[in-house]
């Protein structure tokens, strides 16, 4: 059974021992989040300007629509008012800001129709976070930019929380994809060839949990929860922005989920940065999360950030035209 809370209020030490157990928490939106949420329309609707960003991969060349992205993302994603939106979101929902560590937050997109499904747009076929080198204490923090129908958000297989799944995650090394794979999204537009777990096995979608949250409301959950893209025929993009968070005692302690198949090795803890100070976690707490022969470089991903573009496609367009 999946309990589903709804705006609930208790500690936090209680909240993530129910996350751990396979519960969902659903929270409206707070002031933060809503600000986390403006910021990222602002972005999206100069980057794709004059368009409709939630229609303008109907008026533009996929090839074009990737370029859009390329800029986009990266710039929402590390950008110092993400962070410190998601730090304020963080405290009004009862975080610890001295011992909850976040990475940055996610622009995501997953467009209509098959339009585009690879690469910087990927579209997630079922998966736990943990088959991608997530700690088992791992949690998910996921909310729509604009509001979302049932046919383009998330679902979720509550069967397979307590259920191992055959899977790729064995051929998963976190430090492997940083050095080979982040950086080359933006080149699989018809197809995605990067070491991506999946299911080895068939499994049942049904039955799924399709959380319809309005914009700024987050979902959080377990990284080791069966989740994925619902495939999109709304007619319409689905923006979304999701972040993870680990809490210092149970990264230090081991605690969080049970483990019931990942394989995958290295880890992404070092991503992660407390709210209070953006520090990050201690090397001696995250050093036992390696494995033997992990390699040493690469641990932590540095992105390339391009600016974008005043104006979006209409200076674009001036620009190549002077």
């Amino acid at each position: 059974m999946t309990n589903i809370f709804v705006d609930a209020i208790m500690p936090d030490d209680e909240r993530r021992q129910k996350l751990y157990e396979g519960a969902l928490f659903l929270y409206s939106p707070t002031p933060s989040l809503d600000g986390l949420v403006a910021f990222a329309r602002e972005l999206i609707e100069e980057a794709f300007h004059p368009y409709d960003p939630r229609t303008a991969q109907f008026e533009l060349p996929v090839e074009r629509y990737v370029e859009i992205l390329v800029r986009l993302k990266p710039f929402f994603i590390h950008h110092a008012r993400s962070k410190e939106l998601v730090q304020g979101a963080l405290r009004e929902l009862g975080c610890d800001p001295e011992l909850t560590y976040f990475d940055v937050p996610r622009l995501r997109s997953a467009t209509s129709d098959d339009y585009l499904t690879t690469g910087i747009a990927f579209a997630f076929h079922p998966h736990r976070d943990t088959w991608y080198s997530a700690p088992p204490c791992q949690l998910n923090w996921w909310l729509p930019v604009y509001d979302i129908a049932p046919d383009n958000g998330l679902a979720f297989h509550p069967r397979y929380f307590d259920e191992a799944i055959k899977n790729g995650s064995r051929n998963y090394n976190y430090y492997e994809w940083n050095r080979t794979s982040r950086a080359s999204a933006a080149q699989h537009i018809k197809t995605d060839t990067r070491v991506q777990p999946k299911p080895e096995q068939e499994i049942a979608l049904d039955p799924q949990i399709r959380v319809i949250a309005p914009s700024g409301g987050v979902t959080i959950f377990s990284g080791s929860h069966l989740h994925s893209s619902v495939p999109n025929t709304s007619g319409v993009t689905r923006f979304s922005i999701d972040f993870r968070t680990v809490h210092f005692a149970d990264v230090s302690g081991r605690r969080g989920a049970v483990n019931v198949d990942s394989e995958s090795t290295g880890t992404n803890l070092r991503d992660f940065l407390r709210v209070t100070d953006l520090a990050r976690l201690p090397e001696e707490v995250v050093a036992p999360y390696d494995q033997d022969g992990a390699p040493r470089d690469h641990l932590i991903y540095q992105p390339t950030i391009v600016p974008l573009a005043t104006g979006g496609l209409a200076a674009d367009a001036a620009q190549a035209s002077a």
